[in-house]
């Protein structure tokens, strides 16, 4: 055992030494900040914190079981059948692949809460299958025997198998590309815009005055889905700076390719018919729109040059009291439960 004398104190840790990942400085140590930004993050998302208890879902079963026809009965199961599996792969992809590999604790501390929030979603969805006594076993299994919704569960689950394994050296070039489109797919496609795009349908029908328990739900989730996004392209970014890496715009192009066709499939599949203010054609559409808008935010090129925002009352879904666009503006007030404001 070392002599107490023998041991001298380490060297200060400076903010300028850290790094999103392959970092040489101190991990436990949370400020001075390199990144306030990551931490603004966590202050924001800690002031929407709900439960899904809170929301009173006693219409949603009326509506349900003697509303809704059985066309949107079959699209409000199948958001639910791909987001209940969805948000555990989620969870799973910052859990256990990405925020192991942070090098900055003020990035791990908003990623352990959206650990926590990707796992209040997935509660939140089975409260809702639960509280209207839908087949649990069967609704959960569609991920496996509807191939619209297993192929975009498999598509997430190729990615983050590619970022787990044990062996990856993020100091590696090709590694380093790999982990990095990765997290580009679940950032910008995954939660940017399947998850943004997969709640519509639900909206489509609150729009009409039905199923509003479970589209306030969705309300609050998505404002945690966006601010999931927002960090996700900003340590992207970040680390595209620090690593001096450039994202290939070959497997950037064949990414959005692959994700359009799963995206097409799915709609086509929810929505074989339109229902009431709703069609598989503008789903697919706005999904376009979405992600132009998430390829502008990485800086780079446009998938889909000429998409039209044909559900432009989607991004007032963030808003309960639609005071302003949150998409497109920095959070000043985000508080919680049902006295949500905005500044």
């Amino acid at each position: 055992m070392p002599n107490q004398n023998d041991i001298r104190p380490a060297a200060a840790v400076r903010p300028e030494d850290k790094r999103v990942i392959n970092g040489q400085t101190d991990i436990n140590q949370l400020a001075p900040f390199r990144y306030p930004w990551a931490w603004k993050y966590f202050l924001n998302a800690n002031r929407n914190h709900w439960t899904p208890l809170e929301i009173n879902m006693a219409q949603d079963v009326h509506d349900y079981h003697h509303r809704l026809s059985a066309a949107e009965r079959h699209v409000y199961e199948n958001v639910l059948a791909y987001l209940t599996t969805s948000d555990i792969l989620a969870m799973r992809n910052i859990g256990l692949a990405v925020m192991e590999k942070m090098c900055a604790p003020e990035l791990q501390i908003y990623q352990a809460r959206q650990v926590y929030e990707e796992a209040l979603h997935t509660w939140a969805y089975q409260h809702c299958i639960e509280t209207l006594g839908l087949d649990q076993s069967e609704i959960y299994n569609r991920y496996r025997t509807v191939p619209a919704i297993h192929a975009k569960i498999r598509i997430a689950s190729t990615r983050l198998e590619s970022i787990m394994r044990p062996d990856i050296d993020l100091r590696d070039r090709e590694a380093l590309q790999t982990f990095v489109m990765a997290y580009v797919f679940f950032a910008a496609v995954f939660e940017g815009c399947w998850f943004y795009n997969g709640f519509s349908p639900i909206f489509a029908l609150q729009r009409r005055g039905l199923m509003k328990g479970t589209a306030e739900q969705l309300q609050y989730i998505l404002r945690d889905e966006i601010l999931h996004c927002g960090f996700g392209i900003r340590v992207v970014r970040q680390i595209l700076e620090e690593e001096s890496v450039r994202l290939d715009p070959l497997a950037l192009a064949a990414m959005w390719e692959e994700a359009e066709a799963a995206e097409s499939e799915y709609a086509r599949f929810l929505l074989p018919t339109p229902i009431l203010g709703y069609s598989a054609e503008a789903h697919v559409e706005q999904f376009r729109f979405i992600a132009n808008r998430r390829a502008r935010q990485l800086g780079v090129s446009e998938p889909f040059p000429g998409a039209q925002n044909v559900l432009p009352w989607l991004d007032e879904q963030a808003n309960l009291r639609k005071e302003k666009n949150f998409f497109e503006t920095r959070v000043t007030e985000y508080q919680t439960g049902g006295t949500l404001s905005w500044d």
